[in-house]
């Protein structure tokens, strides 16, 4: 608007310059009325101009124009602009009566040859409001940023609306594959992906073979040593218990005891391997799962480890709730199997490690949305930093017993598979107590 407005008055300048035309008497100022009719038409934006010779002498036009600044360079025919405040006197005011506004003004510094060869110089100097052009790049200014303010919030809607469609099938395999558990090692569907990165889908669906081809071998190759060891250890049990029944010799004796002793804890660890390939990922996905009333469940296996307790001489027994007894039973989804090997391995260990004398409880609870089992024993327990310890594979807390280090692993494995946990804590004045917490199943309309 500023180049437009300043050539407007250059292009005036030059015209009037070419008005004013020397003679052998003077200057000829050929100006018609009428044009000066035009220029001054508007009273809210005339065209003010001033035409001196030499500079500084009016010989046409307006003498208020603003004279251009002391340090201007003034080349010939060339414009200079500059802007300036003039006084703009109201009709029947006085001399100093008025407003002042800021106007534009183009000065154009022309030379002519007098009639006696002398060369003179000439001013000629076009001012006009700069109101107008402010007002006139207000309008156009309006009259694009509300078209273009509506069109960008229209292809802001449209790009959002177009990137969310075709990301659609990308959140959907990003949740297919936030909401999958650690077991399910299931091809992703790549039908649904968008075909970008099918390529990237069909790896990773490559990668997920590949770890179940592994994990699959893992657990064959610990099945298959689990149940060939099994026969010669039960075998070598056999035999150490026939030659310690007719052996007299108390060093022999002594000798069989201890490879008795390895043989037993052998077949211990070869069945904890078994059960900890039961547990695994891949293996728990192939297994049933049903629905298992928790209160039934584990008085059943109170009740069938108790000749077991009564001869280590240990207290076992169950505890009832309020909440166990409540109208609606405990139910989850899990494998029986699994779930009774958990529980047996708590209360085993407890049988194992709390001593003579010791009482050890089990109890049954909701506790929110989920079922709460905790096995209780007055036993040494186990020191607090050793806590998330023995719940690893192969970490025992004691030398005493038989144990592998493998029981309470298999505990937590078969948790994590059944979307549960356990948590160990010590009792006061001595004891520890296991909680084992699994997921209510969800009731069926």
């Amino acid at each position: 608007m500023n180049q437009a407005a300043d050539a407007m008055l250059s292009q005036t300048a030059r015209t009037l310059s070419r008005q004013v035309q020397p003679t052998p008497t003077g200057l000829l100022v050929d100006f018609p009325r009428a044009a000066q009719e035009v220029l001054e038409a508007d009273p809210k934006d005339r065209l003010l101009y001033t035409v001196s010779s030499p500079p500084g002498r009016v010989i046409l036009g307006n003498k208020t124009v603003p004279h251009p600044p002391k340090n201007a360079r003034l080349r010939e025919n060339e414009p200079y602009f500059y802007d300036a405040e003039l006084m703009l006197a109201e009709p029947g005011a006085g001399a100093t009566a008025g407003a002042r506004i800021m106007v534009r003004v183009a000065a154009l510094y022309v030379t002519y040859d007098d009639p006696d060869g002398r060369q003179q110089a000439m001013l000629v100097q076009v001012a006009r409001n700069m109101a107008h052009r402010e007002n006139l790049w207000k309008r156009i200014l309006v009259d694009t940023l509300l078209p273009l303010s509506v069109l960008i919030v229209l292809m802001t809607i449209i790009v959002w609306v177009g990137s969310g469609a075709g990301l659609a099938p990308l959140v959907r395999l990003r949740r297919e594959v936030e909401g999958r558990t650690p077991m399910d090692l299931t091809p992703l569907r790549s039908d649904a992906a968008p075909q970008e990165v099918r390529s990237l889908v069909q790896a990773l669906n490559a990668l997920l073979a590949s770890i179940r081809q592994n994990v699959a071998s893992q657990q064959r190759f610990i099945a298959d040593a689990a149940h060939q060891l099994r026969t010669p250890l039960a075998g070598l049990q056999s035999q150490t218990q026939l030659a310690l029944r007719t052996n007299s010799d108390p060093a022999l004796a002594s000798c069989l005891s201890l490879v008795h002793g390895s043989a037993v804890r052998s077949a211990h660890l070869v069945d904890r391997l078994l059960m900890l390939a039961r547990a695994e990922p891949e293996a728990a996905m192939a297994t049933e799962q049903t629905l298992v009333e928790v209160l039934p469940f584990v008085k059943g296996l109170v009740t069938e480890t108790v000749p077991r307790a009564l001869r280590a001489l240990i207290d076992l027994g169950i505890e009832e709730t309020t909440d166990s007894r409540e109208a609606v039973p405990l139910r989850v989804m899990g494998n029986e199997l699994l779930l009774r090997e958990a529980l047996l391995n708590i209360v085993d260990n407890a049988i194992e490690y709390a001593g003579p004398g010791s009482e050890i409880t089990v109890q049954v609870k909701r506790q929110g949305d989920r079922a709460l089992v905790t096995i209780v024993d007055t036993g040494p327990g186990i020191p607090v930093a050793l806590h998330e310890r023995v719940l690893e594979r192969f970490v025992r807390a004691t030398d005493k017993g038989l144990g592998c280090g493998l029981g309470l692993a298999i505990v937590r494995e078969i948790a994590l598979r059944h979307h549960g946990d356990v948590v160990l804590s010590n009792v006061e004045p001595h004891g520890l107590k296991v909680a084992f917490s699994l997921p209510l199943a969800t009731p069926r309309p």
